[in-house]
């Protein structure tokens, strides 16, 4: 990809030469300071498609108004056609309550909750369970009907030792089984997000298709979902295939009933660019199911967070809903859409920070992706509800 090369070599060389037009000069800091960007506190009795706020060219100022109105007559009301995951963490706890107001526009929700431990043979323990909020999950239900609940399990602590230990036994792979569903039946799960993929290196897949394979048949035979993390089928930054195949995808494809595909992250720490350049978004599809043959099974990973680039850290820091809207009170950038990529970005200056570049979604970037799912014949995962605007799902 030359020109996203060369996109990212000019964003890079704007931090470290200073060329930042968005910077206000100390005249202007002053008048800025003193008028408060405004937020509005009420709910919209339209949505963002009909506010005119979906465009390539939004303001800072009207970024903070509208985030938080949504609206709210048409909260449980679907644009997207095929399923749609929401991620909620506890450590964003606002992702709680999105799951309450818009469960109507999921058909799956993932708490981060839960580990699943190899503790002997033939002996698992899936901790994180002090984290489940049974009440919630009963609100959450209530408020959706048909939602299903799918919390990820992910594959803590074990050892090369333990993965093979599972493998060379029917047992072992017996009792794995058991226990996931022993505990789905308990806590009235639907099933789960399984985080597994990537452990180990490529040689190792044959054994872990082959348990994630008996892991989804016992679920299917208690009527309960296995869904599967797999990283993006092209290596970001490069045209080389990731470690999840196309032989292993059709291998798994006819098993499982979906997966979560991780586009997003696509940049380094050490370059400024994009979360996810829509042209790479597309690859990792197409690549991953060129017959489009079970393309209903993949849900297109959304990123509900951002990236800050930092010139004189030289690093790249996380970015949520509060911060991203904070920077934009405090900075009013002039924000730039990148049309190859389909994001918006702006440039700013720390007082003792230095120059910074920042990629977060907008409402524009979403909908161009969601575009993109709905002619790719995919669905979608976010990562993750608590990140986001609450203007974001007026789009699903």
């Amino acid at each position: 990809m030359p020109a996203m090369k060369a996109l990212l070599s000019t964003l890079w060389l704007a931090l470290a030469c200073g060329s930042v037009h968005t910077t206000l000069s100390k005249s202007d800091a002053k008048k800025a300071a003193s008028k408060t960007l405004l937020e509005k506190t009420q709910l919209a009795d339209k949505p963002v498609q009909d506010r005119g706020l979906v465009v390539t060219n939004p303001r800072a100022e009207d970024v903070v108004l509208e985030h938080r109105s949504y609206c709210a007559a048409k909260a449980r009301e679907r644009h997207v056609a095929g399923d749609v995951l929401g991620y909620v963490t506890p450590w964003n706890s606002h992702g709680y309550d999105i799951a309450k107001v818009f469960g109507g526009k999921f058909t799956h929700i993932s708490p981060v909750w839960l580990q699943i431990k190899r503790r002997g043979r033939e002996l698992f323990e899936v901790t994180g369970l002090h984290d489940v909020d049974q009440g919630w999950i009963r609100t959450v239900r209530k408020q959706a009907k048909g939602l299903r609940i799918v919390p990820r399990l992910l594959f803590e602590g074990w050892s090369h030792e333990d993965f093979h230990s599972v493998w060379d036994s029917e047992d072992e792979i017996e009792e794995l089984s058991k226990t996931m569903v022993q505990v789905a039946k308990s806590q009235h799960f639907d099933g789960f997000v399984v985080e597994v993929w990537g452990q180990l290196p490529g040689q190792e897949q044959i054994g872990l298709i082959h348990m994630l394979t008996h892991m989804a048949e016992a679920l299917h035979q208690a009527r309960l979902l296995a869904v599967l993390v797999i990283p993006p089928a092209v290596i970001p930054g490069t045209d080389q295939l990731g470690t999840f195949t196309v032989k292993q995808w059709e291998q798994l494809a006819p098993v499982l009933d979906g997966f979560s595909l991780m586009t997003y992250d696509y940049p380094t720490a050490q370059q400024p660019g994009p979360n996810a350049p829509l042209s790479w978004v597309r690859a990792c599809v197409q690549v991953l199911d060129p017959k489009a043959q079970w393309r209903s099974k993949i849900l297109l990973g959304l990123n509900f967070y951002g990236s800050d680039y930092s010139a004189s850290r030289g690093g790249r820091e996380p970015v949520v809903g509060a911060r991203y809207i904070q920077t934009l009170k405090e900075h009013r950038p002039q924000m730039v859409w990148d049309s190859q990529a389909a994001e918006h970005y702006f440039e700013y200056k720390k007082s003792r920070g230095g120059r910074h570049v920042m990629f977060y979604p907008t409402l524009k970037s979403l909908q161009v992706r969601l575009e993109l799912a709905r002619e790719l014949g995919v669905g979608l995962s976010i990562w993750e509800l608590g990140q986001g605007l609450d203007y974001f799902y007026d789009l699903l």
